[in-house]
């Protein structure tokens, strides 16, 4: 659980005000699941996507 820990707060200082939604993300990757993000452009969806893969 720590190395969660440690990359939710990676990907939080980098999309702020969305911890519900980094969140979200996580439970999906720990599931070995997949995710659809969809949105209207330029919320920070590739963002989000890069800062989880640099943080793992």
């Amino acid at each position: 659980m720590k190395k969660t820990t440690e990359i939710l707060q990676e990907v939080n200082k980098v999309m702020i005000g969305k911890k519900q939604e980094v969140e979200k993300v996580m439970m999906v990757i720990l599931a070995k699941g997949h995710i659809l993000l969809e949105d209207i452009p330029g919320v920070g969806k590739t963002t989000l996507a890069m800062a989880f893969a640099k943080a793992m």
